[in-house]
């Protein structure tokens, strides 16, 4: 590895850290059942402002300081959320993944941007199994605006036009399997399909068929996995937001290599 690439995924690295340390909050706040409104209290009952920072919120870090006991009052913190250190893990390895396999080509920019979204989507869907729309619709329209000025720097590897395309055609492919199956297939998933396809269908038609086969695959797998260990049945729902993520990340990472 050349010392610019290492440096580049060092610093890809770091801002993923950073970044995943942002998204407890976030993650506390967007994880409620569908129907209900975005979550605007602590476990311990104090309003929790803003969408970023750690899921505690302030009086209950202040509480715990002034106890002997800092634990003692365990009913303040999120039940479920995965804590920032995990978070921040996860997002630095997306974003080192994607530095190493991009380079310094203009999209980097663009898929360290998307990553944090990502991993925030992975994380309330493997709580809730929702897909909020305020992070699902801005995901692809700040795909393909992101995109599209990529598309007129020098030395990119993808074609705005092909994204476009893939965004549509993965939106509806995946919108005619939640009209068929409405229980197997949520219309969160058919709305992160926009911003999936217009990220696959940067490197091509290739990598949209590579990704997302590449998400039927591993939600079919940890489906399967489930039911042999009798932890679910054959007709038991499973978050498949995380897993269509997945797909993205191995088609990109794949297609910027052979990019």
């Amino acid at each position: 590895m050349e010392p610019t690439t290492g440096t580049l995924v060092l610093a890809a690295g770091v801002w993923g850290a950073l970044a995943g340390t942002l998204l407890p909050r976030a993650v506390h706040r967007f994880a409620v059942p569908a129907g209900e409104p975005w979550r605007a209290h602590c476990p311990g009952g104090h309003p929790v402002r803003g969408w970023l920072g750690p899921a505690r919120c302030a009086r209950c870090r202040a509480d715990g300081g002034a106890r002997a006991e800092p634990r003692a009052n365990p009913s303040c913190t999120s039940p479920g959320v995965p804590s920032a250190p995990l978070l921040a893990t996860a997002t630095a390895l997306v974003c080192a993944a994607l530095a190493a396999a991009t380079g310094t080509r203009p999209e980097l920019a663009v898929w360290l941007l998307l990553a944090p979204a990502g991993v925030l989507l992975a994380a309330v869907d493997l709580r809730v199994r929702r897909l909020p729309d305020p992070l699902t619709l801005p995901l692809a329209a700040a795909a393909l605006a992101l995109l599209g000025p990529a598309a007129l720097l020098p030395e990119h590897a993808g074609h705005w036009t092909t994204a476009l395309l893939g965004a549509l055609a993965l939106g509806a492919g995946y919108c005619v399997l939640h009209l068929l199956n409405p229980a197997g297939m949520g219309f969160g998933d058919v709305k992160l399909a926009l911003g999936a396809g217009a990220v696959l269908g940067w490197y091509g038609w290739p990598t949209v068929l590579l990704g997302t086969f590449t998400g039927f695959l591993l939600g079919a797998l940890y489906g399967g996995a489930l039911v042999l260990a009798r932890r679910a049945g054959r007709r038991t729902g499973v978050p498949f937001g995380p897993f269509l993520l997945a797909g993205v990340l191995t088609g990109v990472l794949i297609g910027a290599y052979a990019a």
